[in-house]
């Protein structure tokens, strides 16, 4: 009894000191816990905000990234549209659309600033985008500069190229690396979360046992949970910030995707629409061209033939007659090949050589070529009221844009009526008359009182390969032809018509103010004499015999003395056979090779011999690196053409040393 009540308070002692101890023992492990779980809270919360600020950061990059893909997919759209419609107003949204793609390139370089796994990305992405904007660039120019159809190829072939396929493949690289980033980071704002609801469950229930267990104990626990409540809900609000990012993201990847899509529907329909409207454009052309190139050419050899004739019948008795209608026919002839060159350098777009003309003296030389081109049946009357003031512009456009009016109203009148060509002083103020600035101006006016003219054809006089008149009869490249012409000499063309009664062509130019001592007036330029030299053994080198035997009675005509060579072919054995040749004379395109061909096949003994090309091709040799150092003459050629062409190959005459270095 005794042993077991000993046994008894023994074992109530042990107890009370257990609780004695115990309490110590579980309110340091309870503060201890506290420390612990409040770190650990502190560190979950900075965890999980650094976690949902990176996470945040790709989204940014990524929608960086999709707006950039989508500004350059339109920017492309805009600049088909300027080259299709060259509307400068287009032009311009293309370069305000490209720039701001530049800007969106630059705030992506500066988001991934210390994001080092991109850095190879961006800058790829970078370099192609700017080789894709010079090849955009360089189509925008030509379309700028009117070179539509050049601007259309260049475009389609910039939608095949390699930097659209590298510009796009760059950025689906900063895409995709940051999407694996992405994942990389949400991963982390889970485990971050997962670790922040672990600790608010162990804290609740620390905080329930320090509620129980210590009053003190509570009021830590309260601050310490409300403290943790408002992390809580501040982690809820970024997550739910997070989540709505996200969302808006994928709908806007989604958005762009199909955006993407349609665009490269729309391009595949474009390129094939361009491709059929230029197939008809070039068959259409064709057809007008055809017509009225003959047309033209028509009327000029008419001049020729009908000078000709009259100057065979005039030749015996009256010689003087005789010899101006030679210059007529010669005249005639200049202007059909200068039709020709004018023709061949359409598509080049060459620039005007203007010089300081008195429009008075124009009309006045023109005047029998301007009866001879409309007929007899047609009475013209010239008023001559410029007075003296000078316009700059290009003579020989000029003189093509005038006999195009009369030719036109001639047709408007059908072959019968009057035309009035008028010239007069008048002063325009500001945008009075197009975009002409204020100043004075000489005012040609070609009026006709033919058919005139509906509202609706006078909206579309201007444009290219439109024409009222049958197949042969026009090429509609007349009117659009002197537009040009007369935009590039700052002046501007107005047209007054109504029809059954007639038609008024205004054009304004401005007005030259020229020194006394500058050229007074057309045509009188003085050419130097060519240097004489002793009659020279020449190779001529020419395909057709009917432009063989002409050059070589030119040359006989001159003095030298001419030997033929029909191939170019036979050149070197004729040049092997006869050494005294000290010229060689040669046609650019003939079959078997061309002149610039035969040239550098020549052994080297003869690279010192001066060189002549002679040409009826327009295009510009002057560019052309097989031409550097010689002397070009084009067809066709008057004597005293060929005399100085001749004299300055002889004196140009190139040496191996100076063929060496111009290579």
């Amino acid at each position: 009894m005794a042993q077991g009540d000993f046994t008894e308070e023994e074992s109530k002692g042990w107890r009370s000191y257990l609780r004695r101890a115990l309490a110590p023992v579980l309110a340091i492990l309870l503060i201890v816990a506290l420390g612990a779980l409040l770190y650990g809270a502190s560190s979950a919360s900075r965890d999980h905000a650094r976690a949902l600020a990176e996470q945040q950061k790709s989204y940014e990059v990524i929608t960086l990234a999709r707006t950039f893909q989508a500004t350059t997919a339109r920017a492309e759209v805009t600049l088909a549209r300027y080259v299709i419609s060259m509307d400068p107003d287009t032009g311009r949204l293309f370069q305000d659309q490209w720039r701001t793609a530049a800007s969106q390139i630059k705030s992506l370089t500066f988001a991934t600033r210390n994001s080092g796994w991109q850095h190879v990305n961006v800058q790829q992405l970078r370099q192609a985008f700017t080789a894709r904007g010079k090849m955009l660039n360089q189509i925008g120019l030509r379309t700028t500069y009117d070179q539509k159809m050049g601007a259309l190829a260049q475009f389609h072939q910039a939608g095949k190229s390699a930097d659209l396929a590298r510009l796009t493949i760059a950025l689906d690289h900063v895409i995709e690396a940051e999407n694996k980033r992405l994942r990389e980071r949400s991963l982390a704002v889970s485990l971050a979360g997962d670790r922040s609801a672990w600790v608010s469950r162990t804290y609740r229930l620390l905080g329930l046992t320090l509620l129980v267990s210590v009053l003190c104990a509570l009021w830590l626990a309260n601050a310490a949970y409300t403290e943790r409540r408002n992390a809580r809900r501040l982690a809820e609000a970024e997550t739910d910030r997070a989540d709505r990012l996200e969302a808006a993201v994928s709908a806007r990847t989604v958005e762009l995707s199909e955006a993407y899509e349609q665009l490269k529907n729309e391009t595949a329909e474009r390129v094939l629409a361009e491709e059929n409207l230029r197939q008809m454009q070039k068959m259409d052309a064709i057809g007008q061209l055809t017509g009225g190139i003959a047309h033209d050419f028509n009327n000029m050899l008419a001049v020729v033939v009908g000078g000709l004739e009259l100057a065979k019948r005039k030749l015996r008795l009256k010689p003087e007659e005789a010899s101006r209608h030679l210059t007529n026919a010669m005249e005639g002839a200049n202007r059909a090949a200068a039709l020709t060159r004018r023709l061949l350098a359409f598509a080049r777009s060459e620039p005007l050589l203007p010089s300081a003309l008195n429009p008075d003296i124009l009309l006045a030389d023109m005047e029998e070529l301007i009866d001879r081109t409309i007929g007899d049946q047609i009475t013209v009357t010239f008023h001559h009221h410029a007075g003296g003031w000078r316009i700059f512009v290009d003579q020989q456009q000029m003189e093509n844009a005038i006999l195009n009016l009369c030719v036109n109203a001639r047709d408007a009148m059908d072959g019968r009526g009057h035309l009035t060509i008028e010239t007069s002083q008048i002063q325009l103020a500001e945008n009075e008359v197009g975009e002409c600035p204020a100043g004075d101006y000489v005012m040609l006016t070609v009026t006709d009182d033919g058919c005139g003219m509906s509202p609706d054809i006078m909206s579309r006089v201007f444009e290219p390969f439109f024409t009222t008149k049958p197949v042969g009869k026009g090429t509609g490249l007349g009117l659009s032809q002197i537009f040009g012409f007369v935009r590039q000499s700052e002046g501007e063309i107005r047209i007054e018509s109504e029809e059954g009664k007639g038609t008024s062509v205004q054009i304004h130019l401005p007005r030259r103010i020229v020194a006394q001592s500058d050229t007074p007036d057309i045509m009188q330029h003085v050419e130097r004499e060519p240097t004489l030299h002793p009659p020279t053994r020449i190779l001529v080198v020419e395909d057709d015999p009917r432009v063989l035997s002409q050059s070589m009675a030119a040359l006989a005509e001159l003095g030298h003395l001419p030997l033929a060579c029909d191939a170019p072919g036979k050149a070197v054995k004729l040049l092997a056979a006869n050494r005294d040749i000290g010229l060689i004379m040669t046609d650019v395109l003939m079959p078997d090779m061309t002149g610039p061909e035969l040239i550098r096949s020549l052994p080297d003994s003869y690279t010192h011999l001066p060189v002549l090309f002679v040409t009826g091709y327009a295009g510009d040799t002057t560019e052309s690196s097989d031409f550097a150092g010689y002397e070009v003459l084009r067809k066709p050629y008057t004597l005293a053409a060929l005399s100085m062409a001749l004299s300055n190959a002889l004196n140009g005459s190139r040496h191996p040393e100076t063929a060496a270095a111009a290579e």
